[in-house]
């Protein structure tokens, strides 16, 4: 009998040591004296903050971006959907002009939907703290659009980034590397060139970009029927298609 178990016993002590030795996600997140620091000065009050939203730092997050209103919204989720914690000013994003970019060195930042994982986070970014986009993403690359390190920073210049300013990255990053730790895969940016109404589209109808900002009214729309998630998006036939995340 001991002979039989013997393999079956070789097999479970090399799965456990497999396990525990296996990386978590938290160690996986790049960190760096600076944003150790940045993270110490910001978290006490941060805590406060989302206490007094009934939400928890280190749950999952979700970021929209607005051109035309220069606004940074983070969303956290809590039991049943997602709430707005803040909304962030952005100092200045590029050119400052609508439109998506289209390749390198056009000064245009992205508009499209993205998301960050833990290695796209750069703790000792020459702009305080940030995060790479993931510019270009799929459809961007179906366009052929060229181009590459577009990100959220500190700051206050740009030409492609969405620059923050240090006091405003310091908690973003605070957040979404808390998000990330505790579990967050990644997390999912959406960028508009506008609050994506009816009344807004309508206003911009004579630019070559209605097509492709209706296209992106379909996530916005998406998001905002009822908060729970954002949704999963897909290129099919060089256009974004959206359904429901699986959780």
């Amino acid at each position: 009998m001991l002979k039989k178990n013997h393999p079956k016993i070789f097999i479970l002590l090399a799965l456990m040591t497999l396990f525990l030795n296996y990386p978590s996600a938290s160690a996986q997140v790049p960190t760096s004296p600076r944003a150790q620091e940045a993270s110490r000065r910001v978290t006490p009050q941060l805590k406060k903050d989302f206490s007094k939203k009934g939400l928890t730092l280190g749950s999952p997050i979700f970021i929209r971006i607005f051109k035309e209103e220069k606004e940074l919204e983070l969303w956290v989720k809590d039991d049943q959907s997602f709430k707005l914690f803040k909304t962030y000013p952005i100092c200045t994003y590029g050119l400052g002009t609508l439109g998506p970019k289209t390749k390198k060195g056009d000064g245009q930042a992205p508009e499209g939907f993205y998301f960050v994982g833990p290695q796209q986070l750069n703790p000792n970014s020459q702009f305080h703290l940030s995060f790479n986009l993931g510019y270009p993403n799929a459809y961007d690359r179906a366009y052929v659009r060229t181009g590459s390190a577009l990100m959220v920073h500190g700051n206050c210049v740009s030409i492609g980034c969405y620059a923050m300013t240090d006091e405003k990255i310091e908690e973003i990053y605070t957040i979404s590397q808390a998000a990330l730790k505790k579990g967050q895969d990644f997390f999912r940016v959406h960028i508009f060139p506008f609050k994506m109404t009816q009344e807004n589209l309508k206003r911009h109808q004579a630019s070559p970009w209605y097509n492709f900002w209706t296209n992106l009214k379909e996530g916005y729309d998406f998001f905002e029927k009822d908060k729970k998630s954002p949704p999963e998006v897909k290129v099919k036939n060089k256009k974004y298609v959206f359904e429901k995340e699986n959780n």
